[in-house]
C-alpha cells in the first residue's frame, strides 16, 4: 500500500477523524485509524463501537490497501510537517510516512482485530450546516451530565415533515429548538435521542468553521426498524459520521410550556451577560444571581462568602408585574450565550416557577428580516435569599 497526498488535505482529515478516537480504548486496535487505498482515494476512518467517522480525499500514486496505526500519533506527526507533499508507503508490520527531508516510521496494528465498520443508513433528510450547528449548540448545554440517568444525558431529534425539533434536559433546565429541515419524504416521522457530546462533536465539526459554509448536513436513520433505530447518521462535506442512540425518549418537555405569559421583562442580552459576570466574581460557582425588577429597572444582585457582595443596575422593559427572582449563574448565562438574539426575554407566571427564555429583535430592528424565534430555554429559578 502506498499513496501521496498533499499535506494539509491530509492533515485535516486525519485531526478529523483522531479527535472521536478514544483516549482510553477498552482495546488498543480501537485507538487505531483506519487507512484505506483504493481507485484513486483514501479512506481515513474510526470506530470505538459507539461513533464511528469517516472521510475520503483524493490521493496520487497509489497502490491499493489497508493499514492501521495509531490515530493520534498520526495526527501529531502529520500536523507538525511541513508544507510539502507527504509520501505514505506500508512495507509488512511498519507504515514509512516522509514529507520533504521529515521521516517517520511506524508500527502498524493489526487489522485482524479490527471491528466491522457500521454501515450508513438510509438519508432521511437534510438541512443547512450552520443551521444544524446553532441548533445543536443551543439545545446540548441543557442536556445532563449524570451517566446514572443516560435518557438526560442526550438531545432528542424529532423529525417529521414539518420540520425539526432538538430537545434536552437536565431536570433542572431544558431547551427546545425547531428548525426546518428538507425531508427526502413529506410523511416521515422519526425520533432519535443521541447522546449529546457526540452530536455536538458532529455539529461543529459540520459547520460553516469547517469548511462547510454554504454547505448542508444530510441525517441518515435506519427505517423500517421497530422501536429504537439504534442508530443515526450525518454526512456533510465528504465526512461521515455515526454514533449509537440512546435508549427511551425525553418527557414531554413541550407541555411544560404555557400558552401564555402575565410577566414579560425584556433586557438587552449582551449587556446583561457582562453584568452577569461581574457581579458573580464575587459569589463561588452555586452562589446564585439575583434578578429584582420594577417599572423603574432591573437591578442584579450576587453575595458570596464574608459579606461580599455585588450589584449593577440596569434598563429593561417591563409587562406586568415587578418581582425578584434568582438562578444558578452557570446555568443562566448558559442560556444567555446561545440565545443568539439582541433582546432576550424572560416569560413567566408565577415566581418560584420555571421561567422561559426566549430571543428578541432589537425594537429599532422591527423592520429586519432576521428572525429569533424558535429557540426556548427553560430554567428552574433558585430560592430568593437577600
Amino acid at each position: 500500500m502506498k499513496f501521496q497526498v498533499d499535506r494539509d488535505t491530509f492533515a485535516d482529515a486525519v485531526s478529523w477523524t483522531a479527535k472521536s478516537l478514544p483516549t482510553r480504548p477498552s482495546v488498543p486496535v480501537l485507538a487505531g485509524a483506519r487507512l484505506s487505498v483504493d481507485e484513486g482515494e483514501l479512506t481515513i476512518s474510526g470506530f470505538d463501537y459507539e461513533i464511528s467517522t469517516r472521510v475520503t480525499v483524493a490521493v496520487t500514486g497509489e497502490s491499493a490497501g489497508t493499514t492501521l496505526v495509531s490515530g493520534k500519533l498520526l495526527s501529531e506527526i502529520v500536523k507538525a510537517l511541513p508544507n510539502k507533499p507527504v509520501n505514505f508507503t506500508v512495507d509488512g508490520p511498519h507504515a514509512e510516512l516522509t514529507c520533504g527531508s521529515a521521516r517517520f516510521t511506524l508500527p502498524t496494528m493489526p487489522l485482524e482485530d479490527y471491528p466491522s465498520l457500521p454501515q450508513m443508513p438510509e438519508a432521511i433528510g437534510t438541512i443547512d450546516a450552520d443551521e444544524f450547528a446553532k441548533a445543536v449548540a443551543q439545545t446540548a448545554i441543557a442536556a445532563g451530565k449524570d451517566e446514572t440517568l443516560p435518557t438526560m444525558t442526550g438531545v432528542q431529534l424529532e423529525l417529521t415533515g414539518g420540520g425539526m425539533g432538538m430537545l434536552a434536559t437536565d431536570r433542572y433546565r431544558m431547551a427546545i429548538r425547531d428548525s426546518s429541515w428538507e425531508p427526502g419524504e413529506s410523511d416521515v416521522a422519526v425520533t432519535v435521542l443521541v447522546p449529546a457530546k457526540a452530536l455536538a462533536d458532529t455539529a461543529r465539526t459540520f459547520g460553516s468553521t469547517s469548511g462547510n459554509s454554504g454547505g448542508s448536513v444530510t441525517i441518515a436513520v435506519p427505517l423500517g426498524t421497530e422501536g429504537s433505530p439504534g442508530m443515526v447518521g450525518f454526512i456533510a462535506g465528504g465526512r461521515q459520521t455515526t454514533s449509537r442512540v440512546l435508549d427511551g425518549q425525553l418527557p414531554p418537555l413541550r407541555s411544560l410550556l404555557a400558552t401564555s405569559y402575565s410577566t414579560t421583562l425584556k433586557v438587552k442580552t449582551s449587556d446583561l451577560i457582562e453584568v452577569a459576570r461581574r457581579v458573580a466574581l464575587v459569589g463561588d460557582r452555586n452562589s446564585p444571581i439575583r434578578l429584582s425588577f420594577d417599572e423603574d429597572g432591573l437591578v442584579v444582585e450576587a453575595g458570596g462568602a464574608e459579606d461580599a457582595k455585588a450589584s449593577e443596575g440596569m434598563d429593561c422593559v417591563l409587562d406586568g408585574e415587578p418581582g425578584k427572582i434568582a438562578f444558578n449563574p452557570t446555568y443562566l448565562l448558559d442560556g444567555l450565550s446561545v440565545v443568539d438574539a439582541p433582546v432576550t426575554a424572560f416569560k413567566m407566571n408565577e415566581l418560584g416557577k420555571p421561567v422561559v427564555m426566549s430571543g428578541e429583535g432589537a425594537p429599532e430592528d422591527e423592520e429586519s428580516d432576521t428572525k429569533h424565534d424558535g429557540y426556548l430555554y427553560m430554567l428552574q429559578p433558585l430560592r430568593w435569599d437577600a
